[in-house]
């Protein structure tokens, strides 16, 4: 492909995607509110997300949440009014459905596809070029942005309409959300109890209590490695808060929210991190 990507919010895994793209000889204009992040990507800097979008056809995005989507699409110099016709705007965050379909609606009145793409597989899987993407959206926009995000995804999942790929990543983090926080209470248990850790997740993993934290987590931070530009507690915690709002308005009973909601929500006051809305 030898026209130009937009990415629009270079962090943690923003960054690690686009250095993915540029390995594979895609050229990225990016744009981030933090200068210092899109030198450190090594895209082509824009002066802001309309900027971006003056310059390609495809513009991704990985920002923390529906509030800052939305302002980047809809606020001033956005991108609502900027991407062009037969455009691809594809939304890597994890991000509310109903905002999502709003937004989808919103290009659609402009001949732009908005796709939601969920993303799994934490900063290891981007660095890696391995990430799962849950998408939502026209199944032929999916195809036509297919060689850029194969860049760094190894599985694809076409989920359905517009908001249902955000949907499914609200559901699987809520279950990376209850492993992690639960993993954490037994290995502090393992810990007091004198256990060898280590023997311990070998135990786990060979046996019932298996997860993804004990398979892909604990074995790092057990030895004191935490991953630069995993997932904050901040983030997981906004993640939890999403996923019961979104079930509560289906009717779904929360009933195993409680022990991430306590889990993350004390580190976070812990560490004096207050805006979690």
């Amino acid at each position: 492909m030898n026209d130009p990507v937009g990415f629009i919010g270079l962090g943690n895994m923003g960054r690690r995607m686009t250095q993915r793209l540029l390995r594979g000889g895609v050229e990225v204009v990016g744009y981030d509110i933090n200068p210092a992040a899109v030198e450190a990507a090594g895209a082509r800097p824009a002066q802001s997300p309309r900027h971006v979008a003056e310059q390609t056809k495809i513009v991704l995005l990985s920002l923390p949440d529906s509030t800052v989507v939305e302002h980047v699409v809809e606020g001033a110099n956005g991108l609502l009014d900027a991407v062009p016709a037969g455009g691809i705007v594809v939304d890597l965050s994890t991000s509310a459905p109903a905002s999502t379909r709003r937004l989808h609606a919103a290009f659609a009145e402009r001949g732009v596809d908005y796709l939601d793409a969920g993303i799994s597989g934490g900063a290891a899987a981007a660095e890696a070029g391995t990430l799962t993407l849950m998408v939502g959206g026209s199944a032929e926009a999916l195809e036509r942005v297919r060689p850029v995000i194969s860049h760094f995804s190894r599985k694809v999942f076409h989920i359905g309409e517009s908001g249902t790929g955000h949907a499914t990543k609200l559901l699987n983090n809520f279950l990376n959300a209850v492993a992690l926080s639960a993993t954490a209470e037994v290995m502090v248990a393992a810990r007091k109890a004198g256990l060898d850790l280590a023997m311990v997740l070998d135990v786990f993993n060979s046996s019932s209590g298996v997860n993804f934290a004990t398979l892909n987590r604990f074995p790092r931070i057990i030895e004191g490695d935490y991953l630069e530009g995993g997932l904050t507690n901040t983030l997981m915690m906004k993640d939890v808060l999403l996923y019961v709002d979104y079930v509560s308005g289906l009717g779904v009973a929360t009933l195993n929210a409680a022990g991430p909601l306590a889990s993350f929500g004390r580190v976070c006051q812990v560490n004096g991190v207050s805006d979690l809305g």
